[in-house]
């Protein structure tokens, strides 16, 4: 199928079966990152062969890091050049599509005292906001400059040398976090960093796996603190399964009459499970199979099996542990007798496209009810969706968000731009033809 062609999406039948997710995006991005600046050699298996952490890949490569073919199903070596090693590179850094390797690689850079770095990305990379990183590096001593006064790509970064201080974030946000972590590496003294509420930890679990100075503190663990000096050491990665993907399918297997389903392998860090929190709020019939650990991250395979759904609602409280299933969430709804709404999710509009207002135009096309609000919307579930033309306006998790509305739909629907999926989740469709009875 051309990329410009529209995918037919079938509607009715069942889904049952086992699947794969791809590997956590989040956690595939930070082990090529701190791989690249330890000591030695890193192994990683199940890193996710998408388009986001090959961009952080190549990134690294241009700075002169060894990193092996990032292939489906193959182990990826990163040959550290340690803290220090990154040289400067002689072209512009291109970080794709990424949101997480440009605000990362600020942080991974900052402090490259003497060196000069420049970060470009697509055309929805440069309108997504930076300050939110470049600001709380600045109050190290980070000179990052951009257009909108440092706010957008293409972002040039000098670097100097950074002293350690006290960061507060306006927001929970693991990007932010881990830029300034990465930056507190090499500075010059301590430096603490102190969330509103916890965002993912996998930054802070992974670097003290490698051996950073690195204590979490504080109510609820939002104060983290890093003393530089500590080398890192290359280390044995196992990257579990992605549920921000995970959640297509077990939302799919909870709507879809019939279904049964059971996704192995997947990340259960508890910083992650608010897809799982909202899904027992709304009585899906879903269990944790094999819960065990990994490589010092949870994880289990998950069970779940058709059942009628209640509406929920939730908000800005649970929002870190879920903004990227707000999406597939909002399907959900529409297939929930009564009234559902989503709030504190403002987030969404400066994700790769405002998935909120794109999730309600695609729904309203299909019949849904749904009042948009600015930091979320309304959904009163329980009228009939009929199949239509549907796009994913590039957005990866719209698509796959998309593709699960369908089959719930009356009459079969088309899809504009399916190939969006690939960002995150390269065999989407290949595994949605497999399941589908």
């Amino acid at each position: 199928m051309s990329a410009s062609a529209s995918r037919d999406l079938k509607t009715g039948g069942c889904l049952q079966g086992r699947v794969k997710v791809p590997g956590d995006k989040s956690i595939s991005h930070r082990s090529l990152l701190f791989g690249a600046i330890a000591e030695g050699t890193t192994t990683i298996e199940g890193l996710l062969p998408a388009e986001d952490p090959i961009s952080t890949a190549a990134c690294l490569r241009a700075m002169g890091v060894s990193i092996s073919p990032i292939e489906a199903g193959q182990l990826v070596t990163v040959e550290g050049v340690g803290l220090d090693g990154l040289q400067e590179p002689d072209h512009i850094l291109d970080c794709g599509n990424s949101g997480t390797t440009m605000r990362l690689m600020l942080g991974l850079l900052a402090g490259r005292a003497g060196r000069h770095f420049v970060l470009d990305g697509d055309a929805s990379l440069r309108r997504r906001p930076m300050r939110r990183v470049g600001q709380p590096l600045a109050s190290m001593g980070a000179d990052v400059r951009g257009r909108d006064s440092g706010n957008l790509a293409p972002l040039a970064v000098q670097g100097t040398t950074l002293r350690g201080t006290i960061v507060g974030t306006p927001v929970a946000s693991a990007q932010v976090k881990s830029a300034i972590l990465l930056a507190a590496l090499t500075a010059d003294g301590p430096t603490t960093v102190i969330e509103p509420s916890q965002s993912r930890d996998h930054s802070e679990r992974m670097l003290r796996a490698f051996g950073a100075n690195l204590e979490v503190g504080g109510e609820m663990g939002r104060h983290i603190s890093v003393k530089p000096g500590a080398t890192l050491h290359g280390q044995t990665v196992v990257v579990p399964g992605d549920i921000s993907s995970a959640a297509f399918w077990l939302v799919a297997g909870a709507l879809v009459p019939g279904s049964d389903l059971t996704i192995e392998n997947v990340g259960l860090n508890p910083t992650r499970t608010g897809i799982l929190e909202v899904l027992d709020q709304m009585g899906a019939n879903i269990e944790i199979v094999h819960p065990r650990d990994v490589a010092g991250e949870p994880v289990g395979d998950l069970r779940v099996k058709h059942g009628p759904l209640k509406p929920f609602q939730f908000g800005e409280e649970i929002m870190p542990r879920l903004v990227d299933e707000v999406p597939i969430l909002s399907v959900a709804a529409c297939f929930c007798d009564g009234e559902s709404r989503i709030s504190g999710a403002s987030e969404l509009r400066v994700k790769e496209t405002d998935r909120l207002a794109v999730m309600a135009r695609q729904l309203k096309a299909m019949g849904a009810e749904i009042e948009e609000h600015d930091d979320g919307m309304t959904i009163r579930g329980g009228r009939p969706l009929h199949g239509t033309a549907l796009d994913s306006e590039t957005d990866h998790r719209v698509a796959m968000s998309m593709a699960v509305a369908a089959l719930m739909a009356n009459g079969p629907s088309t899809l504009a731009r399916s190939e969006a999926a690939a960002v995150s989740y390269p065999t989407f469709w290949d595994d949605l033809a497999r399941l589908h009875r």
